[in-house]
């Protein structure tokens, strides 16, 4: 007897891929990502710009399906994601491939993906992450900032500020989500940043007041500029904040070598080409 369709796919094993549409989603989705959303049996979706929106929606017509329905003004951000994840698990419980798309890249801060895809692999489903463009990959693009050259710190503004972290004051800092700092509530419009005179004091305990920081937010749409507003440390607390703000500290001194371990690292290295030398030399003997 042949199984009906509802049946069929009960039975049917799920899996989960996780892509990334980059901020600007012309021009920063991939090819690979773009391959999964056309052959998803249900695209999941959270993207900040009706293009992406529309690309999703003409990539998978039958399967695209929003989730910033999830989202509610007041609601802990917490309660929406965990909500995310829910729906998720629910749809590859049911025997689809799934493809659940994030602006930017889809595994940073996107805590309903990496939370999906951990409890999927525990219950024996294929569960993955493709990368894609974020938001610190445009900074580094716009400010002309190489992290390999200096360094950099990577840290979400709220958790800097209350977990104990420093600043090394020799490499470039980036903090996420200045603008919603100590806010875990979703807003439509402007966050409670109130708080920022904290952040500001624990900052000047590493820089001085004048330090520049660049507030940035990346272009999202074509021939668009991004957002660089220079302000300094101390004026933080009196500019206005958008929620899209990154923002990045350039380096306050130069970097300092350790003169012991660069003896000792030269040492080495001199042993080892000695010791290359006196083999070579037994060969040829």
């Amino acid at each position: 007897m042949a199984q009906s369709n509802g049946s069929a796919a009960a039975d049917r094993q799920g899996s989960l891929t996780v892509v990334g549409t980059g901020i600007r989603t012309v021009g920063q989705l991939t090819l690979e990502a773009v391959a999964w959303i056309r052959q998803a049996d249900r695209v999941l979706y959270v993207v900040g710009d009706p293009i992406a929106e529309s690309m999703i929606q003409e990539l998978n017509p039958e399967g695209a399906e929003s989730l910033t329905h999830f989202y509610g003004v007041g609601k802990p951000r917490i309660q929406t994601y965990t909500e995310m994840v829910e729906r998720i698990i629910e749809c590859v419980h049911a025997g689809e491939t799934v493809v659940a798309a994030c602006y930017g890249h889809p595994g940073v801060f996107v805590y309903p993906t990496h939370e999906a895809i951990r409890r999927l692999r525990a219950e024996g489903y294929s569960a993955r992450m493709l990368p894609g463009v974020s938001a610190e990959d445009c900074l580094f693009a716009d400010l002309g900032v190489d992290p390999g050259m200096q360094g950099c710190q990577s840290f979400e503004a709220t958790d800097w500020l209350l977990n104990g972290r420093f600043a090394d004051t020799s490499s470039g800092l980036v903090l996420w989500q200045i603008g919603v700092l100590g806010d875990s509530t979703f807003k439509a419009g402007a966050y409670n940043t109130t708080a920022m005179p904290l952040l500001v004091e624990k900052l000047m305990g590493f820089y001085p007041p004048t330090h520049p920081v660049y507030l940035y937010e990346a272009a999202i749409l074509p021939n668009c500029e991004p957002i660089i507003n220079i302000v300094s440390i101390a004026a933080l607390p009196t500019t206005p904040m958008s929620a899209g703000y990154t923002a990045y500290l350039p380096p306050a001194r130069a970097a300092v070598s350790d003169p012991m371990l660069v003896a000792r690292m030269n040492a080495i290295h001199q042993a080892a080409a000695a010791a290359q030398s006196m083999a070579g030399g037994a060969a040829i003997g």
